[in-house]
């Protein structure tokens, strides 16, 4: 049987949970502290569901924006570490000129860490990836051109300590609703059951 993936309105984050209230008569889901030890299942879960969804597309990202204006993706992934480390924001922009978005990763250890600087792009081209998500979070690739006025200066990923985070890695996104994304990591070509789910703000 197919499975039907439910409506998902609203996700809200805060220090201390992610609640997804759905308009599908499922309730809601909420991932908190309490619930830690279930919430790569749960994630995986939803990943799986979305598979199901409208394949996901770059402008469904940065809807109405102009080149190089911020639009903020609000996160919280399933990396094993303390509840506030998984909080986290991926900051998105047009650039002046081509078929990308540029983008960076926002949190409490980015100063320590790097920005983890990426190209995101529509997986279309290349069927094995569009499996995978309708749009890729490569950071294989950087920005090379201008970026938003206040953003971190654009560093490779091979670069520092970032590169045991961001170096040879890739995400692979699915649209849960008109605001809710679900992604997937992948080193080079292998999947790292790590998921994180973003609401755009």
């Amino acid at each position: 049987m197919r499975r039907t993936l439910p409506t998902l309105y609203c996700a809200f984050i805060n220090k201390t949970k992610l609640s997804i209230q759905t308009n599908s008569g499922c309730g809601s889901v909420e991932l908190h502290r309490g619930y830690a030890t279930r919430l790569q299942k749960l994630q995986r879960t939803l990943y799986q569901w979305a598979a199901t969804a409208p394949p996901l597309r770059l402008a469904d990202l940065v809807p109405d924006a102009g080149p190089l204006a911020e639009v903020i993706h609000d996160g919280f992934n399933t990396l094993p570490v303390p509840a506030p480390l998984r909080r986290f924001q991926k900051r998105l922009c047009r650039p002046t000129d081509g078929t990308v978005l540029y983008g960076y990763n926002e949190g409490p250890l980015r100063r320590l860490i790097g920005p983890g600087y990426f190209v995101a792009a529509e997986t279309t081209d290349n069927p094995t990836w569009a499996e995978r998500g309708g749009v890729v979070v490569d950071y294989f690739r950087v920005p090379d051109d201008q970026i938003p006025p206040g953003w971190p200066r654009v560093v490779p990923n091979e670069k520092g300590l970032q590169r045991n985070v961001y170096h040879q890695t890739r995400d692979f996104l699915r649209r849960v609703s008109s605001h809710v994304t679900i992604g997937a990591a992948y080193k080079n070509e292998d999947p790292l059951d790590h998921y994180f789910i973003l609401c755009r703000r």
